[in-house]
Order: structure tokens, then C-alpha cells, then sequence
């Protein structure tokens, strides 16, 4: 770890943040744009358009960017090391019955809505979610091959393709929310139905740019079944454990949404909850599924920029540690990866707990979307924020497991966060509404990185405790100086009518803490601004 040469997590790391902060900084204006177009509690029609998103989304999570990149990754990494030819075969073998799959899988979804919508299409706003669901569905097909080519890339250490492409989704999504749907949709109905299919569009395009970049890496498709079995069943074999084990995640995030859905008044409907006989208060409002969208993408911004940039760019690294045995290796990388989660995500935290109500306002307070629902958004926003620093280094820590073949641990420990999140959401939700929902995820996702940590140092590769602790120690002081300095601007800041003042509101206070914490974590001697600047490594505390 003393190599003054410009190690390669940190090259792979900021190629990845670059893409992902391209696709992010479009996914914040693709929010505005449908915030205005469709807001948040109006008819209940975004609360339908983000739960039949989130579906064939949940989907590309599971089989595409999770289960499936995460077993195939290490096996084709370690093909590529023996044999290319060998590699090639496997990844042909791997899109063809992948694909197989994923056509006979969206058969089977495609018909459960379909006999949803005919036995309960009567229910108020479900034949809405029905339809929106099934129009979405096919996006995971295409989606999720384009994960399977993106790992193909990155193991090839070629990561600008697989981030950019992202963006093409935002851009087919803002085509629809500025240019088609205001002028020929008629109703918040149908122009949701328009987004819908600029979402599929998108996922055809997503695979498309990376399949056409395959062949430029040499990649040439070769089905040879023989060759590739026993490579397939490794992948196989590991992929179930892995699947159950981020299904608990995303059972955890779908089940937010339903209840939120689910346990939320309409306006001029039933107050009361009918199935407990009335006699039990709704706890939250139609719109509480759109908050946690909001809230949930604003907090995805740092964890997606930070946590899966660094874990995308570690994992052929821990899995190439892994197949030479390189214990050591693996757990300074695992160290190193960990110490910038820390010291980018404990302040972008923070931070957006600090702007949560004036970031909210700037964003989405335009057109349908109004001040009750920027006030609802921003509290949802500040609940997320309190897990920022867990979301990016649970995404890290998992990526050690399975480097190393350990797919149970992270099963067994993501099991006992589904018990302690659901049982904190019937809780909260009821003084706190649908903050209380985001209040439980961040916590359940803080209890899980810890437990996930201490197990793998003591099962399965020593992490730098004093490392980790000094990072930690210099991340929290430096971040309290910055809360401190970002604060006092924030009150004493002028307040400014129209966008202008909207965005000082946002962007004075940001750079003051930006500022302060920088310039606290040099003053404590930190090294990780220089690791993410040079591109070299010391393990200095």
C-alpha cells in the first residue's frame, strides 16, 4: 500500500463518480421536470407511476446490477486471467440464458397484473398501478442484459461506457416530461403512460451502446455450452444465495412504498383504515409513496456518486485478491475502500440533512408540485440523509463477502434488518408518518454495515481498526466544524425571493461547508483528499 503508483480503485472510482454524477446531476433535472409536470399528491397518480417503477427497477437491482454482476464478475474475471477465449464463451452462454430467463420471468409478471387488474381493477388507483406496471415490465429485460454487458466492461477495466450509459434513461425520460407529454397527453394519467414509454425506450438503448462497445474489447460471441458448463454452474451456484440475499434489500425498499401506498387517506375517501373496522386512524396522506421517491432519490445522490462508484470499481479488484489468495490484499483494499466511504459520506450526510427543506424547494417546488409537499419531501429527505454514510459502505463491505465466496453472511444479517426495519416502520409511521419509514431504513442500513464489518474482520480478513478509527475520528470532527460553519450561514443569509434567493439558499451554505470541512480534515492531517487527488495510496493515520 505504499506503491507510489496510481492505484488502480482510485482511477476506477473517479472514472465511475464522473458517470455516475453525469447521470445523477440529469436524474435531479428528470425529477424536477416530472415534480412539475405530475407532483406529488395530486390524484395519486405519481404514487402509482413510482411504485410501477419501482417494480421492473427492483428487478434490474436483483438479477441485473445485483446477483448476476456481482456471481459473474468474479468467474469471468478469473476466465480472463487463464483464457479470453474461455471468457468470451462464458459471457455468450451467460446473455443467451439470461435472456431466456428474462423473457419467461416478464411472462409471468405481465400475467399477474393482468389478473390483478381483472379481480381488483375496480379498487381505487389500481388499475393505474396495473397498467403502468405491465407498460414498464419489458425495461427489465433489456436492463438487465445491459448489466450483464457492464460487468463484462468493468472486468475489463473499462468503466466509462457502464457509467454513462445511466444517462440515456434521464435524457429518454426528460424527452417525454418536456416535450411529448405536456403537448399530447390530456390528463396526469396519460402523461404518465408517456414517461412509462420513454422508459422502455431508454432500457433498449441502455443495452444497445453497450453491446456495440463489446466487440472494440475484443468480446466475440461464441455459444459453447460444453466449454462454459462448469463456469456457468459456479455462477449459477452462487447466484441463488446472492439473489435472496438482495431481495431482502429490495423487500425492504418495496415495502416501504406499499405501506406507504397502502396505509395513506385520499382526499374525500375513508380517514379510517376500514380493515381494522374503522376504528384505527390512516396514518399518513395520498402522496406518501411520491415523498419517499423524492426523499429517496435526493439521498441516493451521495450513496449512488460515493458508495457505488467505490464498490463498482473494488470488486474486480477484491475478487482478483480473492483468486490469488492474497488475504492481505484484499483487506487493505476493503480498508482503503471503506476510509473514502467514510470520509465522503459521513459530511454528504450531513450535509443534506442540513439543506434538506431549501434543496427541496429549489428542486421541486414548480408547477403541480406545491409548499405542504416540499415541506412533507424535505422531511423524508433529512430521514434518508441519516443513513448516507451506511448505504455507500453496506454497497462496499458486501462486495468482501463475495469476493470471497461468502454469500450467506450477508443473507443471514440482511434477514434480521428486514425484522428490525419492518417492525420500526408499523412503529413510526405513526407519529412521524412517511418519515418514519425513512427514519427505519436509515437506521436498519446503519445496524447491518456494522454487524457486516465486524463479522468479516474477525471471520474472514483483519480490516485496519486504527485506520478505520482515525478516519472516522478526523471525518467527525471536521464534519461538525462544517455543520457548525454551514449553519451559521444558513441564518445568517438574507432570505431572497424567487429562484435567485432559492438557489443561495442552496449554494452559499454548500460551499461554506464544503469549505470548512475541507479545510478542518487538512488542518487534522488527513490523507484521503490527497489519496482521491493523486491517485496514491498510504496507510498513514
Amino acid at each position: 500500500m505504499g506503491d507510489r503508483k496510481r492505484h488502480p480503485l482510485i482511477t476506477g472510482t473517479i472514472i465511475v463518480s464522473l458517470g455516475t454524477l453525469a447521470s445523477r446531476v440529469l436524474g435531479a433535472v428528470r425529477d424536477i421536470a416530472t415534480a412539475a409536470l405530475l407532483g406529488m399528491s395530486s390524484g395519486g397518480v405519481m404514487d402509482a407511476f413510482v411504485i410501477a417503477f419501482r417494480v421492473p427497477n427492483t428487478f434490474r437491482r436483483l438479477f441485473g446490477e445485483g446477483a448476476l454482476a456481482a456471481s459473474y464478475l468474479p468467474v469471468f474475471s478469473a476466465e480472463l486471467e487463464k483464457d479470453r477465449q474461455n471468457a468470451w464463451r462464458l459471457a455468450s452462454v451467460m446473455m443467451t440464458w439470461l435472456a431466456v430467463f428474462l423473457v419467461a420471468l416478464l411472462a409471468v409478471v405481465e400475467g399477474v397484473c393482468g389478473l390483478i387488474w381483472l379481480v381488483w381493477g375496480n379498487v381505487p388507483g389500481m388499475g393505474l398501478l396495473m397498467g403502468l406496471t405491465a407498460m414498464m415490465m419489458p425495461y427489465m429485460l433489456f436492463i438487465c442484459l445491459a448489466a450483464q454487458a457492464a460487468a463484462t466492461l468493468q472486468a475489463l477495466s473499462h468503466f466509462s461506457v457502464p457509467a454513462l450509459a445511466p444517462t440515456i434513461l434521464n435524457i429518454c425520460w426528460l424527452i417525454a416530461v418536456w416535450g411529448i407529454a405536456p403537448r399530447f397527453a390530456p390528463d396526469k394519467q396519460a402523461q404518465a403512460y408517456v414517461v412509462a414509454v420513454a422508459v422502455l425506450v431508454s432500457g433498449a438503448l441502455q443495452l444497445g451502446v453497450q453491446l456495440l462497445m463489446l466487440p472494440r474489447m475484443g468480446f466475440r460471441y461464441h455459444y459453447d455450452w460444453a466449454a462454459s458448463r462448469v463456469a456457468l454452474g459456479t455462477v449459477a451456484r452462487s447466484m441463488l444465495p446472492m439473489t435472496v440475499g438482495l431481495a431482502i434489500t429490495q423487500i425492504n425498499t418495496l415495502m416501504d412504498s406499499l405501506i406507504a401506498w397502502g396505509l395513506a387517506a385520499a382526499p374525500g375517501g375513508p380517514q379510517r383504515i376500514p380493515w381494522l373496522a374503522s376504528a384505527v386512524a390512516y396514518p399518513m396522506t395520498q402522496g406518501a409513496a411520491a415523498s419517499i421517491y423524492y426523499g429517496e432519490r435526493l439521498s441516493e445522490f451521495p450513496s449512488a456518486l460515493l458508495g457505488v462508484s467505490v464498490a463498482t470499481a473494488i470488486y474486480p479488484l477484491l475478487s482478483r485478491h480473492a483468486a490469488r489468495g492474497d488475504q492481505r490484499a484484499l483487506a487493505d483494499d476493503l480498508t482503503l475502500g471503506l476510509r473514502l466511504v467514510l470520509f465522503l459520506g459521513v459530511p454528504a450526510g450531513v450535509g443534506l440533512v442540513m439543506l434538506a427543506q431549501p434543496l427541496s424547494r429549489l428542486l421541486f417546488e414548480h408547477g403541480q408540485f406545491t409548499a405542504v409537499d416540499t415541506a412533507r419531501a424535505s422531511r423524508v429527505v433529512a430521514c434518508y440523509a441519516l443513513g448516507v454514510w451506511a448505504y455507500c459502505a453496506s454497497t462496499v463491505v458486501v462486495r468482501g463477502y463475495y469476493s470471497l465466496g461468502d454469500r450467506i453472511t450477508p443473507i443471514k444479517v440482511g434477514a434480521a434488518m428486514v425484522a428490525l426495519n419492518l417492525s420500526m416502520d408499523l412503529t413510526l409511521i405513526w407519529p412521524l408518518a412517511e418519515a418514519g419509514l425513512a427514519l427505519s431504513t436509515a437506521v436498519a442500513a446503519s445496524v447491518q454495515v456494522a454487524i457486516l464489518m465486524v463479522i468479516f474482520s474477525r471471520r474472514k480478513a483483519a480490516l485496519d481498526w486504527p485506520v478505520l478509527a482515525a478516519t472516522a475520528a478526523r471525518t467527525i470532527v471536521a464534519t461538525m466544524v462544517m455543520a457548525l460553519a454551514g449553519s451559521a450561514t444558513m441564518a445568517w443569509l438574507p432570505s431572497r425571493p424567487g429562484v435567485a434567493g432559492q438557489i443561495a439558499a442552496v449554494v452559499a451554505p454548500l460551499a461554506v461547508s464544503v469549505a470548512a470541512y475541507l479545510g478542518a480534515y487538512r488542518v487534522l492531517r488527513g490523507r484521503e483528499p490527497g489519496m482521491l487527488w493523486s491517485g496514491v495510496v498510504g496507510r498513514e493515520i
